[in-house]
């Protein structure tokens, strides 16, 4: 192999399918080399680890050297067991990923959130490219996030900083929209992803209208007249912008980049600027909200990107 090269596996694991996308490392820029998608073995931990060992051999080949690894996975890290929490793929729950992965594949390992390893991909090269702060906030099945400082990712004391799906939402709010108080599967209630996610908005027109339907339908529905789907659509705005404006006024990023499912809803764009300013004091600027430049495509790059800032920390 050729050990003057340089580059980097980057592993987007989720629910349903696993991706690989190896990059060669040209200065500051990665271009694509291989990319490979296999589905997720759902209940299996060895089966797991093995399929992951035989991504990262196929692209090491590819790429024709030994890379090191970045892999985004859904949920949280234990920061004092270092067991797999909150994951939605059941073989991962309750494991040492990391340490079996690592003792595996015997190279430098980054192991990050997939939210986190998004907003990397987004600040570097991405819709926040040389913005000095960001914050990138997916919004789809549940709400999670990360925050970037001149295009690195800070992960915090415990590695969960960006979860900002699970700050609770003002009871004045609940009160106002005359919402019940859901539970969160963190084992909490009124956690924010509750109601400004996808899933959050099917259960707010799920409490006033009867029915359960997926969000594109909803704006559908919305579209077509419908008064429960209009408002449904309002109240997910207004709790959606309350939430980016308590980040704003936690972090103060100068560019959000939405993510996730409802990423792709046009009038959020439009929406949520003036909502943020009605929850925000005077004098306290709402920042550019944004669409992102690689959306889901992005988990694998910025798994990347964790590990050539990891390497090089």
């Amino acid at each position: 192999m050729m050990n003057s090269k340089r580059g980097y596996h980057g592993i987007d694991i989720g629910g349903t399918k696993i991706e690989l996308v190896a990059y060669a490392e040209d200065g500051a820029q990665l271009h694509e080399v291989h990319r490979e998608r296999i589905a997720t073995p759902g209940t299996d931990f060895t089966e797991f680890v093995a399929a992951i060992q035989g991504l990262i051999d196929r692209a090491d080949r590819a790429l024709g050297l030994r890379a090191p690894v970045g892999i985004g996975l859904p949920g949280v890290i234990d920061a004092v067991t270092g067991r797999q929490l909150s994951s939605n793929v059941p073989a991962l729950n309750g494991r040492m990923v990391a340490q079996s992965l690592q003792e595996v594949l015997q190279r430098p390992l980054a192991v990050g959130n997939d939210c986190q390893c998004f907003a990397l991909s987004e600040a570097q090269g991405g819709a926040a490219d040389g913005a000095a702060t960001m914050f990138g906030a997916i919004i789809g099945t549940g709400a999670g996030g990360g925050y970037c400082v001149s295009g690195r990712l800070l992960r915090g004391l415990n590695g969960v900083a960006g979860e900002w799906g699970h700050w609770p939402l003002a009871a004045s709010l609940l009160a106002q929209h005359e919402l019940p108080l859901y539970d969160c599967p963190c084992g909490r209630r009124g956690c924010l992803e509750r109601y400004v996610s996808g899933t959050g908005m099917r259960n707010i027109y799920r409490h006033y209208s009867g029915l359960d339907e997926t969000p594109l339908t909803i704006m559908a529905r919305a579209q077509s007249g419908s008064a429960d789907a209009r408002h449904t659509l309002d109240v997910h705005v207004d709790l959606l912008a309350n939430a980016l404006a308590s980040l704003v006024l936690a972090l103060d990023p100068h560019v959000i980049v939405l993510g996730g499912g409802l990423s792709q809803l046009a009038h959020l764009y439009q929406k949520l600027p003036p909502a943020m300013d009605k929850h925000l004091f005077s004098g306290v600027r709402t920042p550019p909200v944004l669409p992102p430049t690689f959306g889901d495509a992005g988990g694998a790059r910025g798994a990347a990107l964790l590990a050539r800032q990891q390497l090089n920390d």
